[in-house]
């Protein structure tokens, strides 16, 4: 056990958290606490991205910076919403870490798997850390059976039209080498939700080795989904474009 922390703990990486925030004024200031809470003896910095939120978001967040530091909880707002992946793009730029997680802000990824993510990425030297709900010891609290048959769906049917290589297409919550990322992104054109599958079609269509930790996806307590029906419908065109180009 001692090693184990011992490695988990490495003060030589540094990984940068980029969180991109809408209206999350209710459940940043958890986040964040359970960040820090769960990283105890980790280098690491908080990079939110916030789009304009007008719930006040950007004003709890600086509440945050001036209880654990600007070093440690860095702003970089933008004046409106322009997609989730531009908003990675943002981050990215400002990012000191050796490694970039990605995480929602809505307490659906809890920060609890952090240090499972920092471990399998240092007993394998994975390229990049994925959450998966659909492996054991992974699942969904909180959705009702419509939500997931779609979602179950959605990544079968990725599944079976692109062999990626990863059970949970649609995971937001991963953990990349940031060279990686830095590779991986500046070559994908999506904007919205479908951003994350084609992260991981395209990262292994280049070789890099991909693991997976299973985690549990609890959906929102605070506030309301941004996920409706132009966003299946687009994730459906993504799809296809994806079946073509890779």
């Amino acid at each position: 056990m001692a090693d184990e922390k011992e490695n988990i703990g490495d003060k030589k990486y540094k990984y940068s958290i980029i969180i991109p925030t809408y209206n999350e004024r209710l459940n940043i200031a958890i986040i964040v606490y359970l960040i820090f809470k769960h990283l105890r003896d980790v280098d690491f910095e908080i990079i939110v991205v916030d789009d304009g939120s007008p719930d006040g978001t950007q004003d709890i967040v600086k509440q945050l910076q001036q209880l654990y530091g600007e070093d440690r909880i860095l702003l970089r707002a933008r004046a409106k919403k322009l997609g989730l992946g531009t908003a990675y793009i943002h981050g990215l730029k400002y990012a000191t870490g050796d490694f970039v997680v990605i995480m929602d802000a809505d307490l659906s990824h809890h920060p609890k798997y952090l240090p499972s993510f920092i471990k399998k990425q240092l007993e394998t030297d994975a390229s990049i850390v994925t959450g998966t709900r659909y492996v054991k010891d992974g699942g969904v609290h909180g959705w009702n059976l419509m939500r997931k048959l779609t979602s179950r769906g959605a990544n079968v049917l990725a599944q079976t039209l692109l062999w990626p290589g990863v059970s949970d297409l649609t995971g937001s919550f991963r953990l990349y080498k940031k060279l990686v990322l830095e590779d991986v992104i500046s070559s994908c054109v999506s904007k919205g939700y479908v951003f994350q599958m084609e992260m991981i079609v395209r990262a292994s269509r280049k070789g890099y080795q991909i693991e997976e930790v299973p985690i549990t996806f609890v959906d929102r307590v605070f506030g309301t989904s941004k996920l409706g029906g132009s966003e299946i419908v687009e994730y459906l065109k993504g799809l296809v474009y994806l079946l073509l180009t890779t």
